[in-house]
Formats: C-alpha cells, structure tokens, sequence
C-alpha cells in the first residue's frame, strides 16, 4: 500500500543539554500490566499501517529496519554502539506514543530467564511477542536450500517485514532459536546470564565495556533468537527494542557507578578497520549520530546522559 508522507516534528538538539525534572522510570517487560502490555503490541501493530518519515512506499515500522541496515557498519563494533542505539530506542518510543502508547518504553531483562529461556512469559502469544517460529510455517530461502521459519502465534504473526539486509525483499517474520540449531539447547545462556553479566558490567573504562557488552550478552541474544534477529535489519522483530532497552539499561547501571566521570566517558574507534590497513579515526564526544532522516542527527554528547529533557528517563 503506497502512503502519503508523515510529517516528523524536529528534534530540538539545543534541548538535549538541559536537565529533566521529572523523569519516566522505564521497567521490565513483566512489571507490566496485561492491559499495558496489550497496548504497547497494539501500537507496535499500528507502526506497521503508518506511512513511511523517509518517504518509501513501505511502512514507518519498516523504516527502522531500513536505517538500521543502511548504517550498519557506523554504528556496530564502534564507539557509538551504545549511544546510537540509546536514541535510537528513544525515537522508537516517540513513534509508539504517536500510536497511542501511554506507558513507558519497557526493557527485557534476559538474565531473569536464562536458565530456561524456551519456558520465558515473554513468548506467551497473549500477552508477550510470540514464540519461536515453526517448521508448520515456511517460507524457502537461499534458492530454496533452506526455509524460514515463521511467527504463527502472537500479535506480530501476520507482519510482514519489506526489508532483509539492504534490500527490498518482503518476507514473513521469522524466529529460528538458537540460530537454527535442531535442538535450541541453553541458547547460548553462559553469555547473557547473570554471573556474564556481572562480569561485563565490572569493566572500568567505556572502550572495553562498550565491546564486551557489544560482542558478549548483546551478540548472544541476537545469535540465541535467530531469524530476523541475526542480519542487520534486526529491528524487523519487535523484541529487538526490548533488548536493545535492556543494553541501555546495563550502560545506565554502569554510568550511575561514577556518573561524574562516565556520562561522559567515550573512547574508541568512529569507524570499522579501514581497508588500506590504517587505524580507524578516534571516536570524539562531537561526532555526529546519523539518523537518515528517521529523525534529526545529534551529536554523541547529546546522548550520554538520560537525564537530559530530550531523553529525561532513568531505569
């Protein structure tokens, strides 16, 4: 269905640098309601009927997967990892509200079901996002040597995401846990349970934090719910914003340890290695946070604070 344009208010970056006074306290998904949690999949759903910010004849929802793709490598394994997907979420929330979200923007605490992650209430198909995607609803993929697994319960198994990588390549929404492994196992739970957790969370300086909760519980969770979570276009499941909440909240939690020094704190690469074998350009507090028209660019300082007006959250 072709849309007209959506008009977007700006922004304002000038606004980031001045305090909140009263904080939204974001929870974990299960600290809910069933009435809360009913509206947040409602808005989700509605994301999907709403037209294209960037002008594409496809929907608002998709234009997070589409952005996300396209700046796949300026904003993975680099320093601003963790600020891009902060306002990244954010913009999410504003669009859901825009659907008649009245709550706030919910995280997902895996460690609480790392022991059992098949078993988790999160994929209850009533008041969570589905379970894993079934043998009984494919789609061939690869020319045919293999098959997605699609959604066939929960309030997201009719979407049907436009964008797979870069490409236009509508398909259902797929889950293939464990990264399609016959037998879903721990789901790779050593990297995401509480004892791993900890262990990323005692790291001192931001450059290696920012990598080992990049490269350790964040990778897993990806790697763990397969499908659409595994290429760059990962927004296309739902539960990617309540993980990515999650991956805030962590460097929230880390901040607040010394948050005179770490809201601040910002060391590493701007970019992926370069090609010509040189060492990428540093990373610096003015570098700026491309949003490709989703919504305005700001710099990395606008971000390292949730308690500015522009974010004004905490966990």
């Amino acid at each position: 269905m072709r849309f007209q344009s959506l008009a977007f208010p700006a922004l304002c970056a000038a606004a980031a640098v001045s305090n909140c006074e009263n904080p939204s306290k974001r929870v974990e998904w299960r600290e809910l309601d069933d009435a809360a949690r009913q509206q947040y999949t409602d808005a989700v759903v509605c994301l999907s009927t709403k037209p294209s910010r960037l002008g594409l004849n496809t929907s608002l929802y998709d234009d997070f997967p589409y952005v996300h793709a396209h700046l796949d490598k300026q904003i993975h394994a680099v320093a601003s990892f963790l600020p891009w997907h902060r306002y990244f979420v954010h913009v999410y929330e504003g669009a859901l509200k825009e659907c008649g979200y009245k709550g706030v923007m919910p995280y997902w605490d895996w460690s609480l079901d790392a022991d059992d992650m098949p078993k988790s209430t999160i994929w209850d198909p009533k008041t969570g996002f589905g379970g894993n995607g079934s043998l009984n609803k494919t789609e061939s993929i690869y020319d045919g040597r293999a098959v997605r697994k699609c959604l066939d319960d929960g309030p997201f198994k009719d979407f049907f995401p436009a964008y797979l990588t870069t490409e236009y390549d509508p398909h259902c929404l797929a889950r293939d846990w464990n990264d399609g492994s016959e037998n879903v196992g721990n789901m790779l739970s050593e990297n995401y349970n509480k004892e791993a957790v900890a262990k990323v969370q005692a790291v001192k300086d931001y450059d290696n934090y920012r990598q080992r909760l990049e490269a350790g519980p964040h990778g897993a969770i990806h790697s763990a719910m397969g499908g659409d979570m595994v290429p760059n276009t990962s927004p296309n499941d739902p539960i990617f914003f309540l993980h990515h909440t999650q991956i805030d909240r962590l460097w929230y939690l880390w901040q607040q340890e010394d948050p005179k020094t770490r809201t601040m704190e910002f060391a590493g690469y701007k970019t992926q290695d370069q090609f010509d074998g040189t060492k990428p350009p540093p990373a610096s507090l003015d570098d700026t946070l491309l949003m490709n028209g989703l919504a305005d660019d700001l710099k990395v300082k606008d971000l390292m604070t949730t308690q500015s007006s522009l974010l004004c959250y905490s966990y």
